[in-house]
């Protein structure tokens, strides 16, 4: 199933099967508690994230030819880190350019699959690491490079955290339709140019291994969500540069699950 989340005709949040024609058979209920279908369908006129996440965690340098593009050598354990919930963004909405980033453009673009969890998974063996999976979205890691490498003292938390960092969407593919999620096509378009193009099978560490590496001795509770590292093509590592600027289009594609854009604003605008 391809579930949006929207605003429904009061403003508030609601879930629907998306269908086409920008229209969605209303669901009652939620993903991870269960969704009942209403019989009514509503036009789809704006898109939310589609699940509200209770944790992110993020996965860098998991892609063979993104280590590679950056001179980093390829990691032994996944190099793990988190963003709040408070940068999720919605699809079609604005990515704001921080006030703080004074130092110059340093904003680039990390197009992801996002893996969310559906049921509590805490030490799940690879094997039955798929099995706690919900479904699948596109995800944006937006980054602030100069507060990644410079402004967290060695830590990437800071630069991947400001609000709006997180685009998630345009909708949620359920684990049924997505059989192998190391088989999926993905890519990154900045104003209608393809500057991202990877494979989900380049990743260093599956997606399977990367829930059971993650839920040794931790709870994934319902509603995680993972970011699980970004194919080749980042704008820090071209020459020259290639960062976001106000005015840009910033779209994440995902072969079976969609298209993921926001544009881009200056801070306070």
């Amino acid at each position: 199933m391809r579930i949006v989340r929207f605003e429904g005709p009061d403003g508030s949040p609601v879930y629907g099967e998306e269908l086409a024609g920008g229209q969605a058979r209303l669901l009652q209920g939620d993903p991870l508690a269960g969704l009942i279908p209403t019989g009514e369908t509503l036009a789809v006129v704006r898109r939310l994230a589609p699940i509200e996440p209770v944790n992110i965690f993020c996965i860098g340098l998991n892609y063979r030819a993104h280590a590679e593009e950056t001179g980093a050598p390829l990691p032994e354990n996944p190099v793990v880190f988190m963003k709040p919930t408070t940068a999720l963004n919605h699809p079609d909405s604005e990515i704001r350019l921080p006030a703080c980033c004074v130092h110059g453009p340093e904003v680039d673009y990390e197009a992801e699959l996002a893996v969310v969890i559906g049921k509590s998974a805490t030490n799940v063996s690879e094997q039955d690491a798929l099995d706690h999976v919900l479904g699948y979205s596109c995800a944006n890691d937006v980054s602030a490079r100069r507060w990644q490498k410079h402004g967290g003292g060695g830590q990437w938390v800071r630069g991947k955290s400001f609000d709006s960092f997180c685009p998630l969407g345009p909708v949620l593919v359920t684990a049924d339709e997505i059989a192998d999620p190391q088989v999926l096509p993905l890519r990154t378009r900045l104003n209608g140019r393809t500057m991202q193009e990877g494979h989900t099978s380049d990743m260093i560490f599956p997606v399977a291994k990367l829930i059971h590496l993650l839920s040794q001795d931790t709870t994934l509770l319902p509603g995680t969500v993972i970011l699980t590292g970004t194919p080749p093509g980042v704008g820090f590592a071209r020459n020259p540069p290639v960062y976001l600027a106000p005015g840009d289009r910033i779209e994440v594609e995902i072969e079976g699950i969609g298209v993921l854009a926001n544009s881009v604003v200056a801070a306070h605008s």
